[in-house]
């Protein structure tokens, strides 16, 4: 279901509707020239090298989950309310979809759905995504004026924060209704001298989805050891050559 536009912002009927991740002709042959940046001053999507002349403009990030655009809940909650729209945790990050995503066969069962699309939702969500959202309040409220938010800074994570390409992977989890963020749990790792294999492991498996399988088994062994005294004891024993073998004497 397409959501009106003749009661939307002009930025968010224009961000709705984008196409991202589409070459830039202005950059065609430049590397990374995927349009991934939406500019809410001149409500157009732009590559990484069209940044100079938008610097001081109200820029949101645009990500790719399961082949569909996400932004981050933070920047989502700075423009408009999303109580009620279903979150994921990828990658440390909270996000949440665009667009509602097409299903090949409706839901029947007994659970809760969302109320636009009818996709299958986790408890106590109604919204699978902020379009549906935005959809719904305009066919049962008709406006969407105090569900918007002035937002007059938004710019886009410092360097070396934003997830490489905007491609997230696919190990995500549902996030849990109520959920707050805490750095209790990895502080507490890291004072106790937890930092060791429990944040390799995470590494390794995040890894995996990014480099070769060759270079991942050095993030999989990495909190091992190489070797242990019992086993090179007992290698070298297997190694060692017999002496001499002593005869019986005759008689």
């Amino acid at each position: 279901m397409m959501v009106s536009s003749n009661l939307l912002p002009r930025w968010l009927e224009a961000l709705l509707r984008e196409k991202f991740f589409n070459a830039c002709v202005i950059h065609e042959y430049a590397k990374k020239n995927e349009k991934n940046i939406f500019c809410l001053d001149c409500c157009t999507s732009i590559c990484p090298h069209c940044l100079s002349p938008h610097r001081s403009h109200r820029l949101l990030q645009i990500r790719r989950y399961v082949y569909h655009d996400v932004i981050r809940l933070d920047d989502a909650e700075k423009l408009m309310d999303c109580a009620s729209v279903q979150a994921y945790t990828t990658n440390s990050a909270k996000v949440v979809f665009l667009n509602q995503r097409p299903q090949t066969r409706q839901f029947r069962g007994s659970g809760n759905i969302c109320s636009t699309c009818d996709r299958s939702l986790q408890d106590p969500y109604h919204f699978c995504s902020l379009s549906c959202k935005i959809d719904y309040l305009l066919r049962t409220e008709g406006k969407l004026s105090k569900y918007l938010f002035e937002c007059e800074y938004l710019t886009l994570p410092e360097p070396g924060c934003e997830l490489e390409d905007g491609l997230l992977t696919p190990d995500s989890v549902l996030e849990p209704p109520g959920s707050m963020r805490t750095s209790s749990s990895s502080s507490a790792g890291e004072g106790a001298g937890g930092v060791g294999c429990r944040t390799l492991a995470c590494t390794a498996t995040t890894e995996f989805v990014r480099k070769k399988r060759s270079s991942v088994s050095v993030y999989r062994t990495a909190c091992r050891p190489i070797y242990s005294p019992v086993s090179e004891i007992s290698a070298g024993m297997m190694n060692r050559r017999k002496g001499t073998p002593q005869r019986s004497p005759l008689y």
